[in-house]
């Protein structure tokens, strides 16, 4: 795709960092050291996959560029915003977006401070910005990594239940018709598939589903977004698994609570992961 090659990580606003840490910990994940990141008053935990992660962003100095964050948190503790993976340099994913007539950002720098067993790491980032119009119904942004080699440690891609990637990120919205044309000129029409009142857009190997309420219900039955949550927003983070098998075998061990749906895989309500809904499925 031009400008964009996949979904790089998924943000989860929590409201107490080392809370949530110890949360997905039980849930059967390994997190990479606490990274705290510079000029900023926000810290993380993240899970790691090969290609993708998950990041656990908190609030540790509310009075240091936390507006954001802060204002989300009030909402809700969940899922926040997608970052893209640019496809090549951050300022060559903002060229190639110039030529689809959107309107990216000029790259910005971010940095965060990881404590390692050898010292101090400085993992550093590019990110780039579209208009809230060009990716409606999403929080999102590109994130370019400058330093990969600082992202992944062999124990931190090792989780005890199994995990291996992100499948899928699914949104709600109060209507998918207004989204078609935005995802169409974002990531060209043959990415974009619809069915009814879903929307499915194809990013490499990850999918990005847009649903309305009532939709995402009949898809999945049973689950609650729970009455914090009001549309637009981030649901479900659909997360590939070696063995479902074993992953309900981890889950029933730490007394994690689980529905199995009607395709097999296993739903963790977002009250067992600070306030994300987490679906299982084999990759």
């Amino acid at each position: 795709m031009d400008g964009i090659r996949g979904i790089d990580h998924v943000i989860v606003a929590v409201q107490d960092l080392e809370h949530a840490r110890t949360v997905w910990t039980r849930l059967g994940f390994a997190t990479s050291p606490r990274g705290r990141h510079i000029g900023q008053g926000t810290a993380n935990y993240c899970v790691m996959f090969r290609f993708d992660y998950i990041e656990l962003l908190g609030i540790v100095d509310a009075a240091d560029s936390v507006d954001r964050l802060r204002a989300f948190l009030a909402r809700r503790e969940g899922p926040m915003s997608v970052a893209f993976t640019p496809a090549g340099s951050a300022e060559e994913a903002r060229t190639a977006l110039q030529r689809r007539q959107l309107h990216p950002s000029e790259p910005r720098p971010l940095a965060r401070q990881i404590e390692l067993p050898q010292g101090l790491a400085v993992p550093r980032f590019s990110l780039v910005s579209l208009p809230s119009d060009e990716t409606p119904g999403l929080d999102s942004f590109l994130c370019g990594h400058l330093t990969p080699e600082l992202m992944r440690q062999p124990e931190w891609l090792a989780h005890p239940n199994g995990a291996v990637g992100l499948k899928a990120v699914h949104v709600v919205v109060d209507s998918t018709a207004l989204l078609l044309q935005a995802y169409d000129r974002l990531f060209g029409i043959v990415q974009v598939t619809t069915t009814d009142a879903v929307a499915t857009v194809h990013i490499g190997q990850q999918r990005l589903v847009f649903s309305t309420p009532d939709d995402f219900q009949t898809m999945h039955p049973g689950i609650d977004l729970g009455s914090a949550f009001t549309p637009p927003g981030i649901v479900v983070l659909e997360v590939g698994v070696e063995r479902l098998q074993h992953t309900s075998d981890c889950l029933t061990r730490q007394q994690v609570s689980f529905d199995v749906m009607p395709d097999g895989s296993l739903a963790v309500p977002a009250g067992e992961a600070t306030g994300a809904v987490l679906l299982f499925g084999e990759r």
